[in-house]
C-alpha cells in the first residue's frame, strides 16, 4: 500500500513542490509513496510544474486507513477532516508546533528556516541521494517563493544557500530571475473571482478555541487592488460566515515595496488592533516591512486570543 504524501489545503507552491520532492526521495530510500494535494493549485505553482515539466499530484481529501507524511504544516485545522483515522510516518515542516495527535513514534524533520523545500534538499544531503535537474529547479522555485526572493524575514542563510546549490543542478544563472517571472504570474488577480483570491492561500487556525482564517496575496503593485476592496470585504464576509469564523484577515502584499496592507473582518476589532498596536480606518491598515503571516501575523494574534 503506498504511503500519500501531502500539503495543507489551499496549497500553495511550497506544499505541492515538496510533497513531489519528499516522495521522489521517500521512493529512493527503498519507500513505495505517492505525493497528493488536498485542492487546488494556485497560478504560481501551475507555472512552476509547466516550466519544468511536472505533472500536479493527484487530488485527495479522504486519508482514513492510510499512512502519510505531512509537508510545510501540523496544524488539524490545514488537515483532511479525517486525519485523526489516519496513520502519520512523519512531518517535514518549517512552522511552529500544532496541535495534531499521533499514536506511534513519527519521523521528525522541523527547521526555523523559510521554506520545507529547503529541510527536504538538507534531507537529500543527509541520505546522499542526487537530486535531478528538474526537481532542483522546481525545489528551488518553491524556496524562492516562499521566502519572496529572500525578502521575507523568515530567510535564512541556510535558504539561500539552498538555492545557490539547487541553481548549480538546475542549471539556472539568475534564480532571483525566474522569482520575479514568478511573482509577475503570481500578481495575475484579475483572471480569478474575488472568492478565489482570498482562498488562494489562506489558512485556519484555531486560537483560543476560535476559528481564525487568514490569507495573503503577493503581488508587484499593490496598485492592482484599487478598484476591487469592496468585492474583496464581500467575499471575505462570506467565507467568514460558512465555517462560524472569528475572524477573516487578508494580508495584500506589495513584494516590491515591502509591506502589506491588511484587510480585516472580525467579531472583535478590537483584538486585531490590540495584536499589532494599530487602529483600523475603513477595516484596514498598511503594516510596513510586514511580508510573512507566519512570523508577523499569526503569533501576535496566538497572543490576543
Amino acid at each position: 500500500m503506498s504511503t500519500y504524501i501531502f500539503g495543507h489545503t489551499t496549497p500553495d507552491s511550497d506544499s505541492i513542490i515538496g510533497a513531489i520532492s519528499l516522495s521522489y526521495l521517500k521512493n529512493q530510500l527503498g519507500e513505495d509513496t505517492t505525493p497528493s494535494r488536498q485542492g487546488e493549485i494556485n497560478p504560481e505553482t501551475a507555472f512552476i510544474l509547466k516550466r519544468f515539466g511536472f505533472e500536479k499530484p493527484m487530488l485527495k481529501t479522504n486519508y482514513a486507513g492510510e499512512n502519510v507524511y505531512l509537508i510545510d504544516f501540523m496544524e488539524s485545522s490545514q488537515s483532511p477532516s479525517d486525519i485523526a483515522e489516519a496513520t502519520i510516518l512523519g512531518i517535514v515542516d518549517h512552522h511552529k508546533l500544532g496541535d495534531l495527535k499521533t499514536d506511534t513514534p513519527l519521523e521528525m524533520w522541523v527547521r526555523p528556516v523559510g521554506c520545507s523545500n529547503t529541510i527536504v534538499k538538507q534531507m537529500f544531503d543527509y541520505f546522499g541521494v542526487e537530486i535531478p535537474k528538474d526537481l532542483a529547479g522546481m525545489m528551488m522555485s518553491a524556496i524562492l517563493s516562499d521566502t519572496v526572493i529572500f525578502k521575507s524575514p523568515t530567510c535564512t542563510k541556510e535558504d539561500t544557500k539552498a538555492v545557490k546549490e539547487l541553481a548549480l543542478i538546475a542549471q539556472i544563472e539568475d534564480p532571483k530571475a525566474l522569482g520575479m517571472e514568478m511573482f509577475i504570474i503570481k500578481s495575475d488577480v484579475l483572471t480569478d473571482t474575488k472568492r478565489a483570491l482570498v482562498l488562494r492561500d489562506f489558512k485556519d487556525f484555531n486560537m483560543g478555541g476560535e476559528k481564525i482564517g487568514v490569507g495573503q496575496l503577493e503581488v508587484v503593485d499593490l496598485s492592482v487592488f484599487d478598484n476591487m476592496k469592496e468585492e474583496l470585504f464581500e467575499a471575505m464576509s462570506e467565507i467568514k460566515a460558512e465555517e462560524n469564523r472569528h475572524s477573516v484577515l487578508l494580508l495584500l502584499t506589495d513584494i516590491m515595496q515591502e509591506g502589506s496592507q491588511l484587510l480585516v473582518l472580525s467579531d472583535e476589532n478590537a483584538k486585531i488592533e490590540n495584536a499589532f498596536n494599530i487602529t483600523l480606518k475603513d477595516r484596514e491598515i498598511w503594516l510596513p516591512k510586514v511580508m510573512s503571516r507566519k512570523k508577523q501575523i499569526i503569533p501576535f494574534l496566538e497572543k490576543q486570543f
